[in-house]
């Protein structure tokens, strides 16, 4: 299948999804987004594909929603028909392993993927962060409640409310990532971890999957539910418009509080 925003292809037993949208580096937007679920799900269901591995390119992963079209989105219209929260379902919802390979920038909605992923292998120059106190809303595709378990409660407000970056080193240590690779070597290390996992017993896979997610997503549910309803709120507010307007003209967001 023909992407607009992807590139996908199995190599042996591996789904390989590279995000290609270099125009925006890679920022998610809603074909994006749905096209990221398909091809998820297209591997997901393929008894040729064992697992699956997620990359951008050698600069940035994802640097976030497309602000342009958040900024154009209304609350109300989200409530009515949201394909987007469909669609982050449908990749959290693969039960093949998703391994992550980030380069670069994996802010915003680039975060979110990173975390929806079973683990990430980093390059050096991965950087993790939720810049959208900088534009007036939070993340919402449950960047808070996955970010908040990996790391704790202090350097997750800590992160959330600044908005700064995690380096590579950082995020191995706080257990975002699983290990650091040679940046070179990303792809490849991350294609032989997906091998490795093809060589397993595949229903001891998905049992050993759906364990840690027994963990992992208790009250989960209705804690992405509450990111969600609070991001609604958010974008009726001065602060978001005037955030994302800063940010698509370039300038610096003047913040009042309304």
């Amino acid at each position: 299948m023909a992407y607009t925003n992807l590139k996908a292809e199995i190599r042996d037993r591996v789904g390989l999804i590279t995000l290609n949208r270099p125009s925006a580096m890679n920022a998610l937007n809603a074909e994006m987004l749905h096209e990221l679920a398909e091809a998820i799900g297209k591997y997901d269901g393929d008894d040729a594909v064992a697992s699956i591995v997620l990359t951008g390119d050698e600069k940035v992963f994802c640097a976030g929603r497309d602000i342009a079209e958040l900024r154009a989105a209304t609350p109300v219209a989200l409530m009515k028909k949201d394909q987007q929260a469909a669609d982050w379902a449908q990749i959290w919802r693969a039960r093949k392993p998703l391994i992550g390979a980030v380069a670069g920038y994996a802010n915003g909605g680039g975060f979110e993927l990173a975390l929806a992923c079973d683990f990430v292998i980093a390059a050096q120059s991965a950087r993790f962060g939720f810049p959208e106190a900088t534009l007036g809303v939070i993340p919402s595709a449950g960047g808070v409640q996955r970010l908040t378990r990996l790391v704790g409660r202090a350097k997750a407000m800590e992160m959330l409310l600044t908005g700064r970056n995690m380096d590579a080193n950082e995020a191995e240590r706080s257990g975002l990532v699983s290990r650091v690779a040679p940046a070179d070597d990303l792809v490849d290390e991350a294609l032989r971890a997906a091998a490795t996992i093809a060589e397993r017993a595949p229903l001891a896979v998905l049992a050993a999957k759906d364990a840690v997610r027994a963990v992992d997503e208790t009250h989960l549910t209705e804690g992405v539910r509450a990111e969600h309803r609070l991001l609604l709120a958010l974008l009726a507010t001065e602060d978001a418009s005037e955030g994302m307007d800063a940010f698509i003209e370039q300038r610096a967001p003047q913040f009042r509080g309304k």
